[in-house]
């Protein structure tokens, strides 16, 4: 019992530790981030290098698939890029083996003095983050140390040490045993970590840990398959893509190769155990992937298969495109998703916007509908971006990324206000047309004008969000400016035209309100640019 509490206690502070060094290689990596990921082409090779490079920096396999199943899901990643990020995480989860097979326990106490003193003693975020990664190497070594300790007298055990001897000689019990552990436990790399605790201590030999290493690798395909659960036709592909990838794999090195596997790693260190287990992971992993990307497209078809798609089966309509909970896995990503929903969001307003001033200029019914259609989407947009901008709100962000999300919150309000206005737009459209009234040539080319260069200031504003350029941010105040003038002229134009009985007080009525909608519409514009500034600005500062 007391080595079962030791050795829990031991994986509770090397899971800890892995989550916290996690953390602030996400927290610094941040932009990189969302960078590496923004290389993905159909290109399958270039979605290995990617998978490596997001797991290397995350710190887990099953994060990065269980990303994956979400961007599958959420419709921006195709199978055949999803096979090649999934075969890379596979390569880059064996950083983590290779750290912790080193001997380095006797850095971790400097590691975390160092990082306890920078994170206490400095307010910059920067270093902040760089402390946290201290603190998590360093407490990942010391919870792999507690784990040596706890395993230690199990060496007395001729029972246990017998059983484990075993499955080298059983290999199907110690696929089983790798695949039950690191489904229980939801992590690979902790499966992983207790295997090299009992291989220093001399309790493992190779030969049995191959297949618990096998085993482990299946196992680590249980998280993006209970992601899956729920999600579209592609995204169970994806998940049982993983799947299949890794059980090939296996199965090819069970029965082929586990004897070269063993001759090659008992050569680079024929006396340290801990080691060849490490070599053996990551020889295994690359190799799997060398092999089987040439038939990366025999896998992705072998998925179709598994997951057919029913001829009477129809995808439900989803609100959002980019969104997806699973994304929340990496933070940077799923903000840099989040903008493109908002985005998207923000061109529905648009669309709501020009089908109502149609609906105005061209006595369009059918415009007016449109406009109303949009805004219906425009609001079940904001309630979705919202929810997910709140769950994002609560993960690990770094503080640039934090006050992106805060801007975020106040960008999608605006642009729902815009689609709010367009609907008042929409509405007074069709008092026009059922009153039957009439403007007069001169308001229509007054509204066109306005409703021109509201509609520049609008685009404009959202394209400052997209590519983050203050200038263009920029220009949309001045732009803003003109438009508050060119109300003022339309206000005169129409007290002139009511003095002189061109205009009734029925249109007059109308054709004020239509310019002081479009006027809102200019200031929220506005709100929108003002959020790129301050972040830029508060970057620089």
């Amino acid at each position: 019992m007391e080595i079962a509490i030791n050795l829990m206690g031991g994986l509770g502070l090397f899971l800890y530790g892995m989550n916290l060094m996690a953390d602030g290689l996400q927290k610094s990596a941040g932009e990189k981030l969302k960078k590496i990921v923004e290389l993905l082409t159909s290109n399958v090779l270039m979605g290995v290098i990617v998978g490596a490079l997001v797991t290397a920096i995350i710190q887990s396999s099953s994060a990065t698939t269980v990303m994956v199943v979400g961007f599958v899901n959420a419709g921006i990643m195709t199978l055949p890029q999803a096979i090649g990020v999934i075969m890379g995480a596979n390569i880059g989860t064996t950083i983590t083996a290779q750290l912790v097979s080193l001997d380095l326990v006797g850095l971790a106490p400097m590691a975390l003095g160092v990082g306890i003193i920078l994170y206490l003693f400095s307010s910059k975020p920067k270093v902040k983050t760089i402390a946290e990664i201290f603190i998590g190497f360093g407490i990942l070594f010391t919870g792999m140390d507690f784990m040596k300790e706890a395993v230690a007298p199990l060496k007395e055990f001729s029972g246990f040490t017998n059983a484990l001897v075993s499955f080298g000689h059983n290999p199907i019990l110690g696929i089983l045993l790798g695949f039950g552990i690191t489904a229980i436990v939801q992590s690979s790399s902790a499966s992983m970590g207790m295997l090299l605790a009992l291989a220093s201590e001399g309790i493992l030999p190779l030969s049995s840990a191959l297949p618990i290493l096998y085993g482990e690798n299946i196992g680590t395909c249980v998280t993006s398959l209970i992601s899956s659960i729920g999600a579209s036709k592609n995204a169970k592909r994806a998940a049982t893509m993983h799947l299949t990838f890794n059980v090939i794999g296996t199965l090819v090195f069970m029965l082929l190769l586990s004897k070269p596997i063993t001759m090659v790693v008992t050569h680079l260190d024929p006396n340290d155990v801990s080691r060849q287990i490490a070599n053996a992971h990551t020889l295994f992993n690359i190799t799997n992937v060398i092999l089987l990307l040439p038939f990366s497209k025999l896998i992705v078809k072998l998925t179709m298969k598994l997951v057919p798609e029913k001829e009477d089966e129809i995808e439900e309509r989803k609100t959002v495109k980019f969104l997806d909970e699973r994304i929340l896995e990496t933070p940077s990503i799923a903000l840099s998703n989040t903008i493109k929903e908002t985005l998207r969001m923000g061109e529905k307003a648009k669309k709501a916007l020009i089908c109502s001033m149609e609906g105005v200029l061209e006595m369009s019914d059918t415009k007016i509908k449109k406009a109303f259609n949009e805004e219906i989407k425009i609001n079940e947009l904001q309630k979705a971006i919202l929810s997910f901008l709140l769950k994002l709100s609560k993960t690990t962000l770094n503080d640039d990324s934090r006050e992106g999300v805060d801007y975020l919150f106040n960008t999608v309000n605006d642009i729902e206000r815009i689609g709010d206005h367009a609907e008042n737009i929409a509405e007074l459209s069709e008092i026009i047309l059922t009153k039957e009234l009439k403007l007069s040539d001169e308001c229509k080319g007054e509204l066109t004008e306005i409703y021109n260069k509201v509609l520049t200031t609008y685009t404009y504003a959202l394209e400052s969000l997209e590519s983050n350029n203050v200038d263009l941010a920029l220009r949309v105040v001045k732009m803003e400016e003109q438009v508050d003038i060119m109300e003022k002229v339309c206000r005169q134009n129409h007290m002139k035209r009511l003095d002189e009985s061109v205009c009734t007080i029925d249109n007059g009525v109308v054709y004020l309100d239509i310019v002081s909608n479009l006027e809102r519409i200019s200031d929220h514009s506005v709100n929108i640019a003002q959020q790129v500034i301050k972040a830029n600005s508060n970057k620089v500062a």
